[in-house]
């Protein structure tokens, strides 16, 4: 399978498939929007030198083969051979030109697309994982410019998702909800690894982080709409460039906390992998400006709280702790 080109890092030209120029293009991508008004985006293994864009959020896509009759042709084998993905309709959108790896211009055919599946369901052969995600949160992914101006273009030109219809349930649950004393928590997810030596992975968070700022902490994220073991795999993608089998993950431990009376109430869930590829990078500067590994007996300070109390209960076999309750 041929891997689909690099973006161009700046916004690269384009035009319509209509008046797409010569040289004629010989690969395709798939930009798939789902009724929600959310685009599946493909994480990229992280093999330096080997693919285009490695350990990237892209477009599923590749190039063109011989027996392809045509570009709509080839993007559908790529979706089939990525994903085990068959679209009923794929429309050209537009033609992007990339700069490829000896230096010039090569043109890339995009085609649209509509899916409402869930993208953990699909068999995916190439890269880490298949993800929706709301144009908004494009510009915190790690992705080149010209991808991401493509989407947003996209975005801007289609309709925007209907409102949900109001049923009979919704508007009892917004009554229910209206008289409930019930609290919205949020989840988190953290990844607990050690090496051969015993040793825990924290990052150093960046000062001006709006979380723990200058503090030592586990590789973590906030669940999107995913479990939390796939929340794990992404963030430790995204954040470290590890790759993670969420088979060789288990649950280690949970801390149910509040920093105040007042404030929203946190699940705090913490898994091992057992087993990883990679070496931890720091590809988000903004948040961590570091990774490094620690003895539990010797752990650095300043950090998390909860992240300490975390790491003792492990070790003790404990799976479950509380902070901050009265």
């Amino acid at each position: 399978m041929t891997e689909q080109p690099p973006r161009t890092t700046g916004a690269p030209s384009r035009t319509p498939v209509h008046d797409s120029p010569a040289p004629e293009p010989t690969n395709a991508s798939a930009l798939i929007r789902n009724d929600a008004g959310q685009y599946l985006m493909h994480l990229r293994d992280h093999l330096p030198g080997l693919i285009w864009e490695p350990g990237a959020w892209s477009l599923l896509g590749g190039g063109r083969e011989p027996e392809d009759r045509s570009l709509e042709e080839t993007v559908r084998r790529e979706l089939r051979e990525e994903a085990g993905l068959d679209l009923p309709v794929l429309e050209p959108y537009a033609v992007e030109n990339a700069t490829g790896m000896n230096g010039t211009t090569v043109p890339v055919a995009v085609h649209s697309g509509r899916w409402n599946g869930d993208p953990a369901e699909l068999t995916l052969t190439e890269g880490v994982m298949l993800h929706w995600f709301a144009p908004e949160d494009l510009p915190r992914l790690r992705m080149s410019r010209s991808t991401l101006d493509l989407v947003l273009r996209h975005a801007a030109d289609a309709e925007p998702p209907p409102p949900p219809p109001a049923t009979a349930t919704a508007t009892a649950t917004a009554t229910r909800a209206a008289h409930s004393t019930t609290v919205p928590h949020i989840i988190g997810v953290h990844l607990y690894l050690e090496d051969a030596d015993g040793r825990v992975l924290l990052g150093l968070r960046h000062p001006g982080s709006a979380y723990a700022g200058g503090m030592h902490h586990f590789l973590a994220g906030h669940c999107e709409r995913e479990s939390a073991v796939a929340c794990l795999v992404r963030e430790a993608a995204e954040e470290a460039g590890l790759v993670i089998d969420p088979a060789d993950v288990e649950f280690a431990h949970a801390v149910h906390l509040t920093d105040t009376p007042q404030a929203q109430p946190r699940l705090q869930l913490v898994f091992r992998a057992r087993h990883w590829q990679g070496t931890p990078e720091v590809l988000e500067p903004d948040r961590c400006v570091g990774w490094d590994w620690w003895h539990p007996d010797d752990l650095p300070e300043p950090i998390v709280p909860y992240a300490r109390a975390a790491i003792g209960s492990i070790r003790a076999g404990v799976p479950y702790s509380e902070l901050g309750w009265e």
